[in-house]
């Protein structure tokens, strides 16, 4: 993929829908931010070309290989509205910003969520630094976090550095390490973990689950695991602590990819489901037998998914230097692993 400050290329991919649109909206990286209504006003405007002929119809056919150009347009101002929202700041210069989010905040305005977005308060902050992403003057997400999971995230000020990160991001180069407490212990030596399909050991006990993840078929909001279609999917975990002879496990999570809610659908997947998840923990309930009652209690009662994004590392997208950043546990993962080990 070649990316400039005005035209953006893409090669499709191999098995692409039968349509141009979709075909595009597959194909053209999550990190350009051109939603599929963007995408189908460009192919509208003529802006989207194939061998330098517009392509105007998107029912239109197109193969595996085909080199799409894409048109980019100066930026546009937004209407989000810039808000004074109180940010921890890790590190900023003037091509990206990484932010420490708190759990509870959402990444980007979207309906029911149009204030107190990172968004919102990144507009604020970054003010006139900004200089447009994906023709629009806005800061670059270049991955998200979910609402409810804490942790850092870098986001970029200009396109250059947008598409360049999100080259990194894409090639799986950046680093990424979230920390998590999930329900009983991904050990090597549980036979029924090593039947799960897509879960396999490597050295030192790491649990790796390789399968591929779509939108639920009745619940548009969930992901779920699939194995015939999907995108590509690869965490890794292992056991940090341990805790009630294996009823809990702080654990480490490493992406090789970085799909939609991944690692909260795999280790529900593997049958530790993360503590606190309200999507994808079902009923699963600790035990006082095992835990002690203080931390049966603590861990039944976590609000949240116990997810940390605590490990962010990747090439500044403008000199090349190795970056790497690490962000403590927030307050109540902090409390309830205090809790665990008393």
């Amino acid at each position: 993929m070649f990316v400039s400050t005005e035209r953006l290329s893409i090669r499709i991919g191999a098995n692409p829908p039968a349509r141009f649109d979709k075909a595009l909206a597959r194909d053209v990286p999550e990190a350009a931010a051109l939603s599929r209504t963007r995408l189908a006003r460009l192919i509208g405007e003529g802006a989207v070309t194939r061998g330098g002929v517009p392509v105007m119809d998107p029912k239109s056919k197109v193969a595996e290989g085909d080199v799409i150009e894409i048109a980019l347009q100066p930026a546009e101002e937004v209407d989000t509205i810039a808000e004074d929202i109180p940010l921890t700041v890790v590190y900023e210069d003037a091509a990206l910003i990484v932010i420490d989010k708190p759990a509870g905040m959402v990444v980007h305005p979207a309906p029911g969520s149009p204030k107190g977005t990172l968004v919102n308060a990144l507009l604020h902050h970054c003010g006139d630094s900004l200089s447009g992403i994906g023709g629009e003057k806005r800061p670059g997400i270049v991955h998200r976090i979910d609402k409810e999971t804490s942790g850092l995230l870098v986001v970029a000020k200009s396109d250059k550095a947008h598409h360049a990160l999100a080259a990194q991001f894409e090639k799986h180069s950046a680093e990424r390490a979230y920390l998590a407490v999930c329900h009983g212990a991904p050990d090597p030596g549980d036979a029924r973990l090593r039947g799960v399909r897509g879960a396999s050991f490597e050295a030192g006990g790491v649990l790796k689950l390789t399968t591929g993840l779509g939108r639920h078929r009745t619940d548009r909001q969930r992901q779920t695991v699939t194995f015939e279609g999907g995108r590509h999917a690869i965490t890794r975990a292992r056991i940090l602590e341990s805790f009630g002879q294996g009823a809990a496990a702080l654990i480490e999570c490493r992406l090789e990819t970085g799909r939609t809610h991944q690692i909260r659908v795999h280790m529900a997947h593997a049958g530790h489901a993360l503590v606190g998840d309200p999507v994808y923990g079902g009923r699963r309930r600790a035990g006082a037998a095992s835990l002690g009652e203080v931390a049966a209690r603590a861990i039944n009662g976590f609000p949240r998914q116990a997810l940390h994004a605590a490990v962010l590392g990747f090439n500044h997208p403008d000199d090349g230097r190795a970056l790497r950043f690490e962000a403590a546990l927030p307050a109540d993962m902090q409390a309830l692993l205090d809790v665990l080990r008393g």
